[in-house]
């Protein structure tokens, strides 16, 4: 099922350079930079560079050579923020997850210790 990518997203016009944005690590595949609104003392958003609204539309229209670029995106994102401790890594898709803007991305988080995934 193909899903209507909105090309006015904040994550497009971050994209398409109209927005700035903190780089953290830019590859052919993906953009990771700084979140706007850190929920941790590390907080990194990961996001391919193709149109892709959210996960099950990435895993189900990109390319092979996008998937496999974007979690080697991830590998070397974790390996350049060299969080010892560990960190953590969330994808939101759809309304119930408050996923607040209609394009893939990956949040890793770190720096300190995050508690339980969510409140009991």
């Amino acid at each position: 099922m193909s899903k209507q990518y909105d090309s006015n997203n904040i994550f497009a016009k971050i994209l398409r350079g109209e927005i700035p944005n903190k780089t953290v690590l830019e590859t052919d595949h993906a953009l990771a930079f700084y979140d706007i609104h850190p929920q941790a003392p590390v907080h990194v958003l990961l996001i391919p560079k193709g149109p892709y609204v959210d996960f099950g539309h990435f895993v189900a229209e990109a390319s092979p050579e996008e998937q496999l670029g974007f979690n080697a995106a991830l590998a070397q994102l974790v390996a350049t923020l060299d969080l010892p401790t560990g960190f953590r890594v969330i994808g939101n898709a759809g309304p119930d997850s408050n996923q607040e803007v209609p394009h893939f991305h990956l949040h890793l988080l770190g720096g300190r210790n995050l508690g339980p995934l969510l409140p009991a």
